[in-house]
């Protein structure tokens, strides 16, 4: 399952990643924090949508995405 930045409201558009919980290969739970973000008005965590093994990281610490870009792929 691919883990993307969802729609936020209030004409946010990206967030930074501010940290990744989880790296490559560590198994999640669904619910359970996988990043932590911060946009120009907040941080905040983003959960695991399913458990299971972080496949992939797309998106390094520190680096800007948009919404709808995919972050992580869970297995």
């Amino acid at each position: 399952m691919e883990v993307k930045l969802p729609e936020m409201g209030e004409g946010i558009e990206e967030a930074s990643i501010s940290f990744w919980y989880k790296k490559v290969g560590d198994v999640v739970a669904d619910g359970e924090d996988l990043v932590e973000l911060t946009t120009e008005k907040t941080s905040f965590n983003l959960p695991s949508p399913t458990s299971g093994t972080v496949k992939d990281i797309s998106a390094a610490e520190g680096s800007k995405v948009r919404v709808g870009q995919t972050l992580a792929v869970v297995e």
